[in-house]
């Protein structure tokens, strides 16, 4: 699509600041609540390969959560959801400034650092794509997981299934 008066560039500058707003919101909430170290981190008993193949064994062999897994991460979700929040998406927003004449002109570390601005955006490009392959894989996942109580529980905060969703599915 053609794009000769620059309003994609501006746009996309506009959505980064959303993301830094939202993400600077959410690690205060996280910090402050408890949530980071409390859902987030793996537990002790997580901490293993053991428990890492463990949890990839049964999402592969296609058994579905239980009731009692709607109100805790496994071992996959806290591990990638670190990985997202502590690495992608700030490596995301340093390689987008590194990207930006203005930010490079005043602080030319910033790019330097990534090896200029070419690099940057390899990384940038990078960094998008296992963003959006984490998005798809996480949708996949609340869609194979089922559904309704999990979206239900993202929407209301409280899990709750009813007899039918007991019934059908197999807890641990």
């Amino acid at each position: 699509m053609p794009d000769q008066n620059g309003w994609s560039r501006y746009l996309h500058f506009e959505a980064a600041w959303v993301l830094v707003l939202t993400g600077i919101l959410y690690l205060a909430y996280a910090l402050f609540s408890g949530h980071l170290w409390r859902n987030l981190f793996p537990t002790h008993d997580q901490r293993s390969l053991r428990a890492c193949v463990t949890c990839i064994a049964q999402h592969l062999g296609g058994a579905r959560s239980g009731a009692v897994e709607l109100h805790t991460y496994n071992v996959l979700q806290r591990s990638t959801y670190l990985i997202v929040i502590s690495f992608l998406f700030p490596l995301i927003i340093w390689t987008g400034l590194a990207m930006s004449p203005a930010v490079t002109t005043a602080f030319p570390f910033v790019s330097s650092l990534l090896g200029g601005r070419q690099s940057a955006r390899t990384i940038h490009l990078f960094v998008t794509i296992a963003l959006v392959l984490f998005l798809i894989v996480h949708v996949t996942m609340v869609v194979c997981s089922g559904f309704r109580p999990r979206m239900r529980a993202m929407i209301t905060g409280k899990a709750k299934l009813t007899e039918t969703e007991l019934t059908t599915q197999e807890l641990p």
